[in-house]
């Protein structure tokens, strides 16, 4: 079979059928040039069934269905595995181990093989064998708690904090890790990644400060959380948003200049209790002009503004488009991979999954 361009071309990658992180993770895996035998132990059974057109994380994978509870489809998928380089899932805890698949099997048989699983709560702890999703995750970590207006609840950041970042980001670094270490060792090992645990790393800066004494509890009181008023987000006179991140002072003082008001706005922010009146100037400000007519006259100043644009405006933003974010197949638009290689990245083309199996000396 004809391998992928990129840092993980000829890994040979199985990823058991799930939701959520596991096949953001088999995709991101696939996309830096490894061959991805996704097995589907049924029907998709997702929350959002989707067209396969539109199925990006499942997008180029080789598919496979098996009946896992049958002693035949228990031989071939070990005999799979015994050939493969990396193995995911992302079922609850013991999932693996009741289908005769857990780490202990695979690894006695593949050594080298890394076996990588992704949980919401992790594998121990009184949680673990609770269900969950996304925001139940990152609510136990402070993550969500952050999030959302002042005076309002919390509000669900989609679910990129938890299943996304949390999860399928560590879960795919934590493989190629194992996968650097297996080629200097020749021995693999367990990635054991829960979205509870990536949630709460992805918070070690925001806990740094709140030990210094430097955040808040209330949310939208803080410099990063749309409290500072040089920090946040503002309606304009058409009913859109521009996004403001002028944090720091020479940023702040560019971005007064451009809004016509008094320079001694950006000093003055330096005090937490002047935040209030600063955010209605500043809101007052904006609202006199339109999103585009607000980037257009800010533009080249340095002012750390941009337009907040919707799910049809950002893939024909002039930057995205310079910088190919985003790719369009057969009319289909989708975010491109990242992150981006100087030898460049493409992953191997589709074939079917008895071409697949026979290309790894598996016999069907």
């Amino acid at each position: 079979m004809t391998e992928g361009k990129g840092p993980l071309a000829g890994v040979r990658v199985v990823e058991f059928g799930g939701i959520g992180p596991s096949p953001f993770c088999g995709m991101l895996l696939r996309q830096m040039g490894a061959e991805v035998l996704r097995i589907d132990r049924g029907a998709y059974a997702g929350a959002l069934p989707i067209p396969e057109r539109f199925d990006f994380l499942n997008k180029g994978k080789t598919r496979l269905r098996m009946d896992l509870k049958t002693p035949e489809a228990l031989e071939q998928v070990l005999a799979i595995i015994d050939a493969a380089d990396v193995l995911i899932e992302g079922f609850r805890p013991g999932v693996m181990e009741r289908l005769g698949l857990g780490p202990e099997v695979c690894l006695a048989r593949n050594p080298r093989l890394v076996y990588g699983r992704v949980t919401g709560w992790g594998r121990e702890g009184p949680l673990a064998d609770e269900a969950g999703h996304d925001i139940t995750y990152i609510s136990l970590t402070g993550a969500l708690s952050c999030i959302g207006p002042a005076g309002a609840g919390p509000v669900p950041p989609l679910n990129l904090v938890g299943d996304f970042a949390g999860g399928a980001l560590y879960l795919a670094f934590g493989v190629a890790a194992a996968l650097a270490s297996m080629r200097s060792t020749g021995r693999g090992q367990v990635v054991d990644a829960a979205m509870v645990d990536g949630a709460a790393h992805l918070m070690t800066f925001i806990y740094g400060l709140r030990q210094a004494g430097i955040w808040n509890l209330d949310r939208g009181s803080n410099p990063a959380d749309g409290g500072s008023p040089f920090y946040g987000v503002y309606a304009t006179s058409d009913g859109r948003w521009l996004a403001v991140a002028a944090a720091e002072m020479k940023f702040r003082r560019a971005f007064v200049a451009g809004l016509g008001l008094e320079s001694g706005l950006a000093d003055e922010a330096e005090d937490r209790a002047a935040w209030p009146r600063l955010r209605s100037l500043v809101a007052e400000a904006i609202a006199r002009r339109s999103r585009d007519e607000w980037c257009e006259l800010l533009a080249g100043r340095d002012a750390c503004v941009a337009p907040v644009l919707d799910l049809d405006e950002a893939p024909d933003h002039p930057h995205a488009v310079a910088r190919g974010v985003f790719v369009a197949e057969e009319g289909v638009i989708q975010p491109a991979p990242a992150p981006r290689f100087s030898e460049g990245t493409a992953p191997p083309p589709l074939c079917d999954a008895q071409q697949l199996l026979k290309s790894w000396g598996v016999v069907a």
